[in-house]
């Protein structure tokens, strides 16, 4: 019997070669980066629901744990502890972790504006137009409180004299008093805006805060974002890049497929119900901002919350090594 001798070493090679493809397969899968990522329930965690199912399919090139959590405050503990490497947060809570530690940055704003006036009639159309009203709303010392004051101020309303504002403990109980008619104005957030337009009869958006803080011509109104530990970030660039693009193909997914993603966010306990996350999504002015442009498009309102209490924003405007750009 003649043996082939070339036969079988190209048998051979071929099978060493499949093996080591096969070996760079099993390796390149055992080297998906793990990434804990903290949501916060509300806008600024809608955009993150896609990513979250897709990493659940692994479909996603790191390895991710999502954790959701009620309360913004319940953020910097698990960022300074290690226990989160990414979260999503509101812009000036970001500012605060930053000034307080440097050991964060920003790597995208993710949510724009998400308060409203709303009203049962049809007498406002302007910030002008509440010369004379009583405004409901909570956030007293807080963003919510500096933004309506600012937006007033702008519009040559004296808070106290053109205008009156009552603070109340809570969103749902500001929304307790408008079903009520104790209150008839009220400025609410996304997803409360959703929740209450569903229940009270006649009531409607009045004024997109957005719309009147663009109007003023001090930058975009930003309220929330993405921040890194910078100690995450200096071993592991490569994976912060990755999650990045897949995040801004999460929001894309979010704001262009609102049946889906609405399932999601009731899915994944960002929204309590999806009929209110498919209402709140169109205005929850979920975005992607990220590199150069973050600065420029944020400065504008640390410099609003800076004049109203400085400490809204750790005690100074945050400087250019706050934001991450690839």
């Amino acid at each position: 019997m003649k043996v082939n001798f070339k036969k079988i070493g190209a048998i051979a090679l071929a099978v060493v070669l499949v093996l080591m493809a096969l070996s760079m397969t099993a390796c390149q899968k055992a080297e998906k980066t793990k990434i804990n990522v903290a949501a916060i329930k509300g806008p600024t965690g809608m955009g993150m629901t896609k990513l979250m199912s897709d990493s659940d399919n692994g479909m996603t090139a790191n390895e991710y744990t999502f954790q959701v959590v009620s309360a913004p405050t319940e953020i910097p503990g698990k960022i300074n502890s290690g226990e989160v490497d990414i979260a999503a947060m509101p812009t000036n809570l970001a500012a605060t972790l930053y000034g307080k530690a440097k050991n964060i940055s920003v790597i995208a704003l993710n949510t724009k504006g998400v308060l409203y006036i709303l009203e049962k009639g049809n007498e406002i159309n302007s910030v002008a137009d509440l010369r004379g009203k009583t405004i409901y709303t909570a956030g007293q010392g807080s963003n919510p409180e500096y933004i309506l004051k600012y937006l007033l101020e702008q519009a040559g309303l004296v808070v106290g004299t053109d205008v009156f504002v009552e603070f109340a403990s809570a969103h749902d109980e500001v929304a307790t008093l408008f079903a009520a008619g104790t209150a008839d104005v009220v400025m609410l957030p996304e997803p409360n805006v959703s929740a209450t337009l569903a229940k009270v009869e006649g009531a409607h958006v009045a004024i997109n805060m957005s719309d009147a803080w663009a109007e003023s011509g001090n930058g975009e109104l930003v309220m929330g974002c993405l921040v890194v530990r910078n100690d995450f970030l200096a071993e592991n660039k490569e994976a912060v890049d990755k999650f990045l693009s897949e995040y801004k193909a999460s929001v894309e997914f979010v704001n262009s497929n609102v049946e889906d993603a609405s399932s999601l966010c009731a899915e994944y306990g960002i929204i309590p119900a999806q009929a209110i996350a498919k209402a709140a999504i169109p205005r929850s002015a979920l975005t992607y901002i990220a590199g150069a442009d973050m600065q420029a498009a944020i400065n504008g309102y640390f410099g609003v919350l800076f004049a109203a209490n400085a400490s809204s924003v750790g005690g100074a405007i945050p400087d250019e090594a706050f934001y991450y750009s690839k």
